[in-house]
């Protein structure tokens, strides 16, 4: 029997759906787990779920381009049959409340097999809903606690609400503590203690060591946010930090750490409930800190196409010092930076091209707490090549040929990372006020402590390659050299005539492959004298071997240290580890 077109796309359907299903379901799993995790205290069972939740879309998609090729063969690079099963997917998918994932699954699927350069709306979902960038409405499992009632009594009965298979640590004295900390945040915004209701989410929050349960307290049209972030510290659960402003919550939620495992069945409910405390969050920033990091990318594709549609801006060469391993481009307007490795590197630079793509992905996958930037990667994209700034694109196509072409008026780059825009910490120390570049100068040591608690060392500390955000927070951005602490030798400086190599004309930073000495760190990170003193007063240990040593202990004994994604002072009352 001959089968229809339309039965044969029907076919070709329905093995994407159940790919994606497959997708869902495991992604759901996985993410269950963490409640789990975070009762018994297993803090290596969440670092290995994390992993495998992050390799699980490119796994399934890998089967699903498999299972075509072995139905289909050659003919299911038919772009009549795409066509035509883009609109059996459509239908078949309706009614779903994670369509949008699901459309941005079939495009996956779809560019695996033609290796698409662009978009191809002929056989691509390219717009969802609405293109004011706001994702589809959806339901949002919410649980209310109205106001008539006192401060004291809400809290405790969402303590009761959101209780864990483990107890809580004093759920009485924690809801007295938690209630002063809402009363006087609501003083200092509202001018009273009233309010209307406080709305949670009814999913907790899971990421590294802690659980947060998430919402907003309401007041006629004016939203606070509401979070409560929980840690396990000994078998009992307690109330680390209340987060009421808009500033906290949002470094919470802050493109420069991993991603939540939260379980969710309408993920874009969720997302426009996030957008309603957090509304300068980007939605893309919003779905990839939830784990949806491959929509995340569609929707941040999404906005760049609608920033184009609708303003004259221009790629041009992005602020700070030219790197000698990526290509940096932004536009004046757009919060993001698209970097696009050299087909040649610097003479200083002794790593390779699929070395530096190790080390991306590496990050990708790795905790980054708060203080390595996240990044997309991109294939095939096209752009006008009227949108680029004459020198820019001299540039790419002069240092990027291997990945960067002209053809006609299009520009084709075959492969990109595009990361959130911060300003570099070098420009940062010369143009901002001087209470703020001292500041900076003291977080940038907390940075590396913070990356340290996680086993990362950057590698290369030039200035140049850390970025401060909006909130003021210092962040690394620049991967090609940054490797495990566990992998390094912290030693001492050897004396000059030791023949070990730690003279001669200039400061010396590796010796041996995996040989570091912090004491040179002070000159190697080039920051102006009064600077270098003032981060050496109050970071003195950071440029001793005996800290990284111990860091380097630490982690190869298992340890998973605290990095908390608040300040200090928004502890209830818990000292820092030490």
């Amino acid at each position: 029997m001959i089968e229809s077109d339309s039965l044969i796309a029907r076919k070709g359907a329905i093995l994407v759906k159940g790919g994606f299903e497959q997708y869902r379901s495991g992604f759901r799993r996985i993410t269950r787990r963490s409640a789990l995790h975070f009762e018994s205290a297993d803090w290596h069972g969440v670092q290995d779920d994390m992993v495998e939740r992050l390799a699980l879309y490119t796994n399934v998609l890998r089967r699903v381009v498999a299972a075509l090729e072995e139905v289909f063969g050659e003919s299911r690079r038919s772009p009549d049959l795409w066509s035509a099963m883009k609109r059996e997917y459509s239908w078949l998918m309706s009614g779903h409340g994670d369509l949008e994932l699901a459309e941005t699954f079939f495009n996956s699927v779809t560019r695996k097999v033609f290796t698409t350069v662009g978009v191809d709306a002929q056989r691509e979902f390219v717009h969802f809903g609405s293109d004011t960038g706001l994702p589809p409405p959806g339901a949002v499992p919410v649980r209310t606690y109205p106001g008539a009632v006192s401060t004291g009594s809400v809290v405790r009965q969402v303590l009761d609400d959101y209780a864990f298979g483990i107890p809580w640590a004093d759920a009485d004295g924690e809801a007295a503590l938690v209630s002063r900390v809402v009363d006087e945040a609501l003083s200092a915004s509202w001018g009273d203690t009233a309010f209307d209701f406080v709305e949670l989410l009814e999913p907790v929050f899971y990421r590294n060591k802690g659980a947060y349960v998430v919402g907003r307290v309401v007041r006629d049209e004016r939203f606070l946010p509401f979070v409560l972030a929980l840690v396990n510290p000994d078998g009992r659960v307690s109330v680390d930090a209340v987060l009421l402003d808009e500033d906290d919550v949002s470094v919470v939620f802050s493109f420069t750490r991993s991603y939540f495992h939260v379980d969710v069945e309408t993920p874009a409910g969720i997302v426009r409930f996030l957008k309603s405390i957090l509304p300068r969050k980007p939605v893309a920033e919003l779905y990839v800190t939830l784990g949806y990091n491959k929509h995340g990318k569609t929707e941040l594709y999404r906005d760049l196409l609608r920033h184009l549609g609708r303003s004259g801006d221009r790629f041009e060469t992005a602020r700070g010092e030219k790197g000698m391993v990526m290509v940096v481009f932004t536009m004046p307007g757009y919060d993001v930076v698209f970097k696009v490795i050299r087909d040649r590197f610097g003479p200083t630079k002794t790593v390779t091209r699929a070395q530096v793509k190790e080390r991306y992905q590496f990050v990708f996958e790795h905790d980054r707490a708060g203080r390595l930037v996240d990044i997309q990667e991109y294939e095939f994209l096209e752009f006008d090549k009227e949108r680029f700034a004459p020198d820019i694109l001299e540039e790419l196509l002069a240092e990027c040929s291997e990945t960067v072409a002209l053809q006609g008026d299009a520009v084709v780059i075959r492969h990109l990372y595009t990361e959130r825009r911060v300003v570099p910490l070098n420009l940062f120390i010369r143009e901002a006020p001087e209470e703020k570049v001292r500041e900076a100068v003291l977080d940038f040591g907390r940075a590396l402590r913070d990356l340290a608690s996680t086993n990362i060392f950057p590698g290369d500390l030039l200035v140049k390659n850390f970025g401060v955000t909006r909130h003021g927070r210092v962040v690394f951005y620049d991967y090609d050299e940054l490797c495990a602490v566990t992998d390094c030798d912290f030693r001492e400086l050897p004396d000059s005539d030791d023949g070990d190599g730690g003279g001669g004309d200039g400061p010396s930073f590796y010796v041996g492959p995996r040989d570091v000495f912090p004491e040179e760190f002070l000159t190697f990170m080039g920051f102006p004298k009064p600077l270098r003193t003032l981060f050496a007063g109050a970071h003195p240990d950071l440029v001793r071997p005996e800290f990284w040593n111990e860091m380097k202990r630490r982690h190869a004994a298992g340890e998973v240290l605290d990095v908390f994604p608040y300040p200090p002072e928004r502890r209830l009352g818990r000292p820092l580890e030490a």
